[in-house]
């Protein structure tokens, strides 16, 4: 903790004093039922930093997530509430959240992801240029060894590392078409091999 930090929490200390002070001084006559609220409106405010820290749990927890079929070799995977499909794939070993881009000619890895999927993004060379909507970014080649999605694994696959800031990983056109059939119907993407 940096020295604004612990000068911030003194005064938040400080200021939590003075407040219970003034409280209890005001509540003299009654302070059993004053103790009471208080507790009340604590553990109000312990259960909200609680379902703050946890939201993107919570949310996980209850949104529908990709479905495999095995025997079928068929994913199905909801559009989620921003309009997109996202994918979760194993490449070179590492679990890898997609969206599917099929404006996207490539797989592009954001350079976090890359890593995870043992790539050195700082060792790449990024010789390559794309545009995207925020402008033209600098990537480079590299093979994916292996990439696992269901029940299907593809080897020796061409993706491009992104040079520039990319929050998530995009599944364009090349590998979707590895699949024999992609259909988007009724809020689902469907890819069955």
């Amino acid at each position: 903790m940096d020295t604004d930090n612990i000068g911030r929490l003194v005064y938040l200390a400080l200021l939590g004093l003075v407040l219970a002070g003034w409280f209890v001084s005001q509540a003299r006559s009654s302070l059993n039922k004053t103790l009471q609220q208080a507790a009340a409106w604590g553990l109000i405010f312990i259960g909200m930093i609680a379902v703050v820290g946890l939201w993107q749990d919570i949310q996980d927890s209850v949104r529908p997530r990709q479905t495999v079929f095995s025997d079928e070799n068929r994913i199905v995977v909801p559009r989620e509430r921003d309009g997109h499909y996202y994918i979760r794939a194993e490449v070179n070993g590492a679990p890898i959240d997609f969206v599917v881009d099929t404006g996207a000619s490539g797989m592009v890895l954001a350079q976090e992801d890359a890593r995870r999927a043992g790539l050195d993004p700082e060792g790449l060379d990024y010789l390559g240029r794309a545009m995207t909507a925020n402008g033209e970014v600098r990537t480079a080649p590299v093979r994916i060894a292996s990439m696992t999605l269901g029940p299907v694994t593809d080897h020796d696959l061409p993706a491009v590392v992104n040079g520039g800031e990319m929050r998530q990983s995009l599944l364009g056109m090349e590998y979707l078409q590895r699949w024999g059939r992609i259909e988007i119907s009724n809020g689902e993407l469907t890819l069955t091999r």
